[in-house]
């Protein structure tokens, strides 16, 4: 049988589970996978926009040359779907940062975060791809990343 692939990605509302955390890994590209977002303009640009748009609160973040990895939490009690939300601060971030405008593809990828192991085995995933990808030895070294809002399970 031939395995089908969406143009688009799907994005389910997050599920609410009794005591646990929503928190979502969300990845988003530049456009036509363009190397243009480590850059200390676009990463003080990001950090700026990310603290403006509150309805998803921003924890860890990596931005990698061509995409960024961020994990989020509502910040609100109804927040908007993450795709509306990722358009928003990516607008806002063409604002801050003339070299962003029209410069991210137009949706992103989301996964909800099921337990605090896979979240944690997700933030050791998106912290090493710089390591992966051979920009550092050491994840750490790696300049184009932090945290704006303390998310839980950790």
């Amino acid at each position: 049988m031939a395995r089908s692939f969406q143009k688009h990605p799907a994005h389910p509302p997050p599920v609410r589970r009794h005591n646990e955390p929503v928190i979502l890994d969300v990845t988003v590209c530049a456009f036509e996978k363009r190397r243009i977002l480590a850059d200390d303009r676009v990463h003080d640009a990001l950090r700026h926009v990310w603290r403006q748009a509150t309805h998803w609160l921003t924890g860890h973040y990596v931005i990698m040359p061509d995409h960024i990895h961020l994990f989020c939490a509502p910040g609100v009690n109804t927040p908007p779907s993450i795709r509306r939300w990722a358009g928003y601060w990516k607008r806002l971030a063409g604002d801050a940062e003339p070299a962003l405008k029209r410069q991210f593809q137009e949706d992103c990828w989301d996964t909800q975060m099921r337990s605090q192991e896979h979240y944690i085995r997700k933030l050791g995933y998106v912290r090493d791809n710089p390591v992966r990808l051979g920009l550092v030895e050491q994840s750490q070294d790696w300049p184009y990343q932090g945290n704006i809002h303390t998310l839980p399970w950790i």
